[in-house]
């Protein structure tokens, strides 16, 4: 599965826990977009290029983590075909995979601890679509 990550400096620090978490293990290709570093950076800009990558079909999956969330699924939801879920726990992590087909996870890194993140992370990649009467749903959003 080939996955895009992205983070503005409120979510630098859980962006490298999450590269390095899935740099582990082999089923995934991962791509991180930056930031790079602390330094303050404007959120929309690498929500911007992880949303149109995830719309272009060029990655599986997504991954956006600023301050609290909000700004990248924000701006990620502007985009068609690509459905951003901000998720605070494992219940919103595993259904917005279930019953919403989320391609792009949102999460605050300065809301959201490392370990609880990173079960959100590992249920959003392998929570499969469930399909049927979602599927029917998701069209009427589109």
């Amino acid at each position: 599965m080939k996955v895009i990550l992205g983070a503005d400096h409120g979510g630098f620090d859980l962006k490298e826990t999450f590269r390095a978490h899935l740099d582990g293990l082999p089923q995934y290709t991962v791509t991180d977009v930056g930031v790079y570093d602390r330094t303050s950076a404007d959120y929309p800009q690498v929500a911007h290029e992880v949303a149109q990558a995830v719309a272009r079909g060029e990655f599986n999956r997504g991954v956006l983590i600023c301050g609290t969330g909000l700004g990248m699924s924000i701006v990620a939801n502007r985009y068609k075909g690509v459905r951003a879920a901000l998720c605070h726990n494992l219940y919103t992590a595993r259904m917005c995979r279930l019953h919403n087909n989320a391609n792009i996870l949102a999460v605050g890194g300065r809301v959201t601890g490392e370990g609880l993140a990173l079960e959100m992370l590992d249920l959003f990649l392998d929570t499969p679509f469930e399909g049927g009467r979602h599927e029917r749903r998701l069209n009427q959003v589109d």
